[in-house]
């Protein structure tokens, strides 16, 4: 198994999880939906509190990196001398001891050190968890994913931590608990826009379940009050694995935000085969001709007045509109950006979505790429 890379981050993402916690998103939701070490998170707000910089040499004194690589070494040491003990204990004790410092060390290297299979720790480990127990899991998991998730998904979570569990169960317990998915009371407003008149066909044709990734990217702009003035936010999403690949925010719906939101896909733009959007005006502009020609990108129109043809972006405004525009208040047009940004990272990599299987649009990115190794 080749080594995992060790994650970096360019000050202008610490920045932005500075501003997320200054704006009152909680430490450890950061921290969950990030994928970060609480201690990294703390010291980025030291830093920016501090220093305003985020380079280690300009906030650690020598004195401090001395102390932090003595503080490794005992932890490694205590590591030893606590889970070598028992390298010769029967199987069931060396389960049973990693159970117990699993909160103290990784259970990667305890495994390693007792020549214990993770797999079979982990199978030999779980235990039925009782009423209280569940009940704590299925309100952790409602209150993690922005209170959206019925039966299917919590039940789909819950599987991940090895608790098979029915929808009806979970069903009593999310009604006791009083948890309701905000898909109980959303609604979806239709709004109108101008028609873009091109000759351009229907490349797409509604085959919305895509097998190559970046082969069709759909795109469409919604509407969200900031302050008291409307603005616009543009999403681009790859139709192969359901992931939100580019976004912008902006006080005017026009083709410039969508060049925004094409400027902030990761990678080659030239991998993306076809643009398909609806007929809004925002869509034809020059600019944007010659930004799809540039990189050698395809043009695909739906029909007019045919809303079915763009189905999957329109799902997705809705969406968006129930996990996240309806639930905010947003100050200014950065707090929307910030917080786009966020539910963003939280849509691709935490939510389920049952048309993958139940898995996050970037698990199934990367089961995919297994696939093709």
């Amino acid at each position: 198994m080749p080594k995992q890379q060790r994650r970096t981050f360019t000050t202008e993402f610490k920045k932005q999880m500075v501003q997320l916690f200054e704006n009152g998103k909680s430490r450890a939701a950061i921290v969950e939906e990030y994928d970060l070490t609480a201690s990294a998170l703390d010291r980025w707000i030291k830093q920016s509190q501090a220093t305003g910089s985020f380079k280690e040499k300009d906030n650690r004194s020598p004195e401090e990196n001395e102390l932090m690589a003595m503080r490794k070494e005992l932890q490694r040491l205590r590591m030893e001398n606590d889970i070598f003990k028992a390298s010769r204990a029967d199987h069931g004790t060396k389960v049973t001891i990693i159970q117990n410092n699993r909160d103290k060390y990784s259970v990667s290297a305890m495994c390693n050190v007792l020549e214990i299979a993770k797999s079979t720790f982990y199978h030999e480990a779980k235990e039925k968890p009782n009423e209280d127990e569940l009940t704590e899991a299925i309100v952790e998991i409602f209150h993690k994913n922005r209170k959206v998730y019925g039966t299917r998904k919590i039940k789909a979570k819950l599987q991940e931590r090895g608790l098979i569990v029915s929808r009806r169960r979970i069903g009593r317990i999310m009604q006791e608990q009083s948890l309701v998915s905000t898909y109980t009371v959303a609604q979806f407003k239709p709004h109108k826009t101008a028609y873009n008149e091109e000759e351009t066909v229907n490349e797409l044709g509604r085959e919305f379940n895509q097998t190559e990734a970046k082969r069709f990217v759909v795109s469409d702009l919604t509407y969200v009050k900031v302050g008291h003035r409307w603005h616009y936010i543009c999403v681009l999403m790859d139709l192969f694995n359901r992931e939100i690949i580019g976004h912008s925010a902006g006080p005017h719906k026009d083709a410039a935000l969508v060049s925004r939101a094409f400027a902030t896909v990761e990678g080659d733009l030239s991998q993306i085969q076809w643009f398909h959007t609806d007929r809004g005006s925002e869509f034809k502009n020059h600019a944007m001709d010659q930004l799809l020609g540039t990189f050698g990108i395809g043009r695909s129109l739906s029909k007019k007045g045919c809303p079915y043809d763009n189905a999957v972006a329109e799902a997705t405004y809705k969406v968006m509109k129930t996990e996240f525009i309806y639930q905010m208040e947003f100050r200014n047009l950065r707090h929307l950006e910030l917080e786009l940004y966020d539910y963003v990272n939280w849509f691709n990599r935490h939510r389920v979505h049952g048309s993958l299987g139940y898995l996050t649009p970037v698990q199934y990115r990367q089961e995919a790429l297994k696939k093709v190794v």
